[in-house]
């Protein structure tokens, strides 16, 4: 059976109703009771979360919302106090970061994690799996790895190619700028041939000049049928490519749908602004009509880590 086209993805989820935890016709993740604390303070505590097959989801909300939390435990990065989650029908709540990319669930960070003192092309070439020359024994054996070897090396030259990298093969991954570290990452990630993508956001610190080169991979990821989730706070961005999105506050989902929906949402505005924003004489924009062109709060604040 052909898989879903992104119409087809749309059109089912325009039936979907725009609540918190939503039932999805063909969910990829389904995470349920999920919490995570860090002393007195619960930073996750998603009742319902799933994440509709074939879209890109848009994951917002305020500062110290919880979304990297949650992206950390879900990806096998961060253990959850409580709760259970599975990736294409297999359960997966527990299992290492390895084990569950290994499902065909990856992530990036929005701190980049390239090799530094390694090339752009051995960058790529460690992220592919199922690799016979890291075995001790068959390392010694040249003719049963050398070929496969090769096909990994093609795949990484045909992916590098793609993401506009190729003149950049044989550097230093530590000598690429932001924008290109970015880049890098999600190529990556694809060399373990993922069915999702989870992207933690992926805008952050990027020129202007290669913000519409990512984001068109993104719609590329989307359209070839590939699972994307992103962290993101740039509205403009949300509102031009997302199909779905979630608004966490204060580790709860307090909406999730369409993105014009979330972005009109009452919940949505409280959690940005406050719950006394529309008292008399307060003028702050929307999260949608910040003068930095739509972006909304920054999940660090002013530049800190959370």
């Amino acid at each position: 059976m052909p898989a879903d086209t992104p119409a087809d993805v749309a059109a089912a989820l325009a039936r979907v109703a725009a609540e918190p935890g939503a039932t999805k016709p063909d969910p990829l993740l389904v995470a349920e009771g999920v919490t995570r604390a860090f002393g007195g303070l619960t930073a996750v505590h998603v009742d319902r979360l799933e994440v509709q097959r074939g879209t890109i989801t848009a994951l917002i909300g305020p500062n110290g919302a919880g979304k990297s939390t949650l992206f950390n435990v879900l990806s096998g990065f961060d253990r959850a106090d409580a709760g259970t989650w599975s990736f294409d029908g297999t359960p997966v709540a527990g299992r290492g970061a390895h084990r569950i990319a290994r499902r065909g669930l990856v992530r990036t960070f929005q701190l980049t994690r390239t090799l530094s003192k390694l090339s752009v092309l051995d960058n790529m070439k460690l992220a592919a799996t199922g690799q016979r020359g890291e075995h001790m024994l068959l390392s010694l054996l040249p003719p049963v790895w050398i070929r496969q070897e090769k096909e990994i090396e093609r795949r990484a030259d045909d992916l590098l190619e793609r993401f506009k990298l190729a003149h950049m093969r044989d550097e230093y991954a530590g000598t690429l700028s932001g924008g290109q570290r970015k880049l890098l990452e999600m190529a990556r990630a694809l060399m373990m041939r993922p069915t999702m993508v989870m992207l933690d956001e992926p805008m952050a610190g990027v020129n202007p000049a290669l913000t519409q080169s990512l984001l068109s991979h993104i719609t590329d990821l989307r359209d070839e049928g590939l699972t994307v989730c992103f962290v993101e706070h740039d509205m403009d961005v949300v509102m031009g490519i997302s199909d779905w999105v979630v608004c966490l506050a204060e580790g709860r989902i307090v909406a999730e749908g369409p993105p014009r929906t979330v972005g009109a949402d009452p919940a949505v505005i409280d959690a940005y602004l406050g719950r006394h924003h529309d008292e008399p004489g307060s003028d702050t924009p929307g999260p949608e009509d910040s003068e930095t062109g739509g972006s909304g709060p920054d999940e660090h604040g002013s530049g800190g880590r959370r």
